[in-house]
């Protein structure tokens, strides 16, 4: 422990920090129990890959090596994490075995020179220990594996995104974004960690210590923001199905005319029902309310009016906003009443949809009138 430098003090906060999230997320009852179980194990996984653990345990010890190899894991768990929040039908099925086929390769690697050698072969070893085959092969086979799940990841919440803004009116798709900028937040940490590793094999010992310090801390920051995050989105959002068809995967032939009487029908049934004012509105409740079928009311709207079904609604919500704000019998109510009485459940949102449709703030808009 003398030998404590400031870099191994910021991994052992990191790892407090995050096997107690961890604990919280795993004993907490929530609506969305597999997924946040699944993210308690990405907490403790990361937990094991910022402790300094060659501080507390002999270093030719073979839970220094199997430590390592947990590092496989990190992204694969990641991965199904967000598959599992982005995915309301998502399950673990066997065919999701094959993410760990990289430990098991690594630990295979592992096997004759450092799982299977005694104390003097392991302390020979590690006096060249980042020249050994094993461990670059390790650097090399992370970076890469981190690389694939990252574009992976980006993949499956574009194709998410647009399932939602199609289907879905709720302002929940900030935890897309949120969603969005862990994954983007994890690239740049990893990023840090290959240019540490640079330093490691072709830079000099200062370079190396320097560049560690900041991972560290970069790392530490990137943990507290999460715990944040969390604990201001403590419920996330019940994502959407899988299964559903992107409208321009659909081939309707529909003609003018009754295009043009489904669209007057619509129109008529949102300004008198005003079914926007749920905040849960979906795409096939609507279609339920007006009688009509899902599928041709997606490429209604979709296609024929050329908006996404999470912004046509919300061009209702803000008309109804609008009309409030306008209304100085009504100067009283405040934006944050307003937002929830036309129908959004976040503030934020509320504010970017109301911008996007008018130029101006809520606020903005009240004092022109």
């Amino acid at each position: 422990m003398e030998n404590l430098e400031l870099s191994d003090l910021i991994g052992i906060v990191s790892t407090s920090i995050s096997l107690l999230l961890a604990f919280f997320i795993f004993s907490v009852e929530s609506t969305n129990k597999f997924s946040n179980k699944i993210f308690a194990v990405y907490l403790t996984l990361s937990a094991f890959e910022f402790t300094a653990w060659s501080l507390f345990i002999d270093m030719t010890s073979n839970i220094l090596t199997f430590k390592s190899q947990l590092s496989y894991l990190l992204m694969p768990v990641l991965y199904l994490y967000i598959l599992s929040v982005c995915y309301s039908d998502f399950k673990l099925r066997w065919k999701h075995l094959w993410h760990i086929l990289p430990y098991v390769i690594g630990n295979l690697v592992m096997i004759p020179r450092f799982y299977l050698s005694n104390s003097s072969e392991k302390l020979a070893l590690f006096e060249n220990y980042n020249e050994q085959f094993e461990i670059i092969f390790l650097h090399f086979s992370l970076h890469i594996q981190f690389a694939i799940y990252i574009i992976m990841g980006f993949i499956v919440l574009k194709r998410a995104k647009k399932i939602f803004v199609e289907n879905y009116s709720s302002g929940t798709i900030e935890t897309y974004n949120w969603l969005f900028q862990f994954l983007l937040f994890i690239g740049v940490l990893y990023s840090l960690a290959l240019i540490k590793n640079l330093f490691k094999y072709f830079g000099d010992r200062d370079s190396f210590q320097i560049s560690e310090i900041i991972l560290s801390s970069v790392t530490l920051y990137f943990v507290c923001w999460y715990v944040l995050k969390i604990l201001k989105y403590p419920n996330l959002f019940n994502g959407v199905n899988s299964k559903i068809e992107l409208t321009k995967n659909l081939d309707e032939k529909q003609n003018k005319a009754d295009n043009k009487e489904q669209i007057e029908k619509l129109s008529l049934f949102m300004s008198t029902n005003k079914p926007y004012l749920n905040p849960s509105l979906t795409l096939r409740h609507l279609a339920e309310e007006i009688k009509m079928n899902s599928r041709d009311l997606s490429v209604l709207i979709n296609q024929y009016l050329d908006k996404h079904f999470f912004d046509f609604i919300n061009e209702y919500r803000i008309e109804e906003a609008k009309e409030i704000l306008k209304n100085p019998a009504k100067k009283e109510i405040t934006v944050l009443e307003i937002l929830y009485e036309v129908g959004f459940n976040s503030k934020s949102s509320f504010n970017t949809a109301f911008k996007k449709h008018t130029g101006l703030t809520p606020t903005q808009f009240r004092k022109t009138y």
